[in-house]
């Protein structure tokens, strides 16, 4: 008699499953490759080819589209004027988004009105929001202009979008307004997710207003306020709406971000190798900031974790 245990061989699994799996993946794969691999091969490409608009990859030219752009003034003043926007308006939509969050936390059972009012610019599109503000700052007869007149100023010199320096900070309080309300919403979220009894224990132990929210409050959101600091961060570099509608780059050069001297190079001048170039300095500059906050915001919530 044989032994039962030499017949006995291991049963293969059914392939179902995994080809089951690699088509289920497959959307993904196919997402990944055609939004995030493809555009990123055709800008190297461009950036490193003579390229316009009709007719990309006529001629390699190496890295010489790369020194024309670096030692062009207004475009490297660009990157600079668009990072130090960035880092401005950012802070401020958080600043201002927390502050925000408390006050619709402690007014939740009873501030729906107010819940639909911060969510109004968020859900306003940005050209209108450009319109609008444009309207505001109008010297003739804008809101502006009319409080100044009221005060006894001379309201037919306001005009800050035509001034070369305030012309960036006009449109950055149109920016703060309009996506505050994200950070906000963020905030607000997280707040809710609060545990009360630890809220309740510290308030039995003394812990009252601005210590509370030192102690308690602030380090349970922390993770989620670093988080919405790096979304804005990455808006705030893409700002072009903004700009095109109220100034269109001007005074100047006074408001010309990275996104409109892309802009600019692309559709004016129809120069997509300059206009790829500027594209991948602009994607080194936004990973270079936002890596960094983007690794606090994990250490921060796997802390609170």
């Amino acid at each position: 008699m044989a032994d039962a245990s030499a017949t006995v061989r291991p049963r293969r699994l059914p392939r179902g499953p995994a080809w089951a799996h690699r088509l289920f993946v497959s959307p993904s794969v196919l997402a990944l490759l055609v939004l995030g691999a493809y555009p990123l091969l055709f800008i190297v490409a461009a950036a490193f080819t003579e390229s316009s608009l009709g007719r990309p990859f006529q001629e390699f030219v190496g890295t010489a589209t790369f020194e024309q752009v670096l030692t062009d003034a207004d475009a490297v003043a660009s990157l600079w004027r668009t990072l130090a926007y960035a880092l401005a308006v950012s802070s401020a939509s958080v600043v201002l988004g927390v502050v925000a969050a408390l006050a619709l936390h402690g007014a939740v059972r009873s501030g729906a009105l107010v819940r639909t009012l911060l969510l109004l610019p968020l859900i306003t599109p940005p050209v209108i929001v450009g319109t609008l503000w444009k309207l505001i700052y109008n010297p003739g007869g804008g809101l502006l202009a009319t409080l100044f007149g009221l005060i006894g100023l001379p309201s037919e010199t306001i005009a800050p979008l035509s001034s070369t320096l305030w012309a960036l900070p006009a449109i950055a309080v149109a920016d703060v307004w309009e996506w505050t309300p994200l950070v906000a919403l963020l905030v607000f979220t997280a707040l809710l997710a609060q545990d009360p009894q630890t809220l309740e224990a510290a308030s039995l132990d003394g812990a009252h207003g601005f210590g509370t929210f030192r102690h308690i409050t602030l380090p349970a959101v922390s993770g989620v306020v670093a988080a919405a600091f790096f979304i804005r961060l990455v808006l705030a570099f893409k700002v072009f709406d903004l700009v095109f509608m109220m100034t269109s780059g001007g005074p100047g050069q006074a408001t010309t971000t990275t996104s409109y001297l892309i802009y600019q190079a692309a559709l004016r001048e129809f120069d997509v190798g300059k206009a790829a170039v500027i594209t991948l300095l602009l994607a080194v500059l936004v990973t270079a900031v936002t890596i960094p906050v983007a690794l606090v915001a994990r250490r921060w919530q796997v802390n609170h974790e």
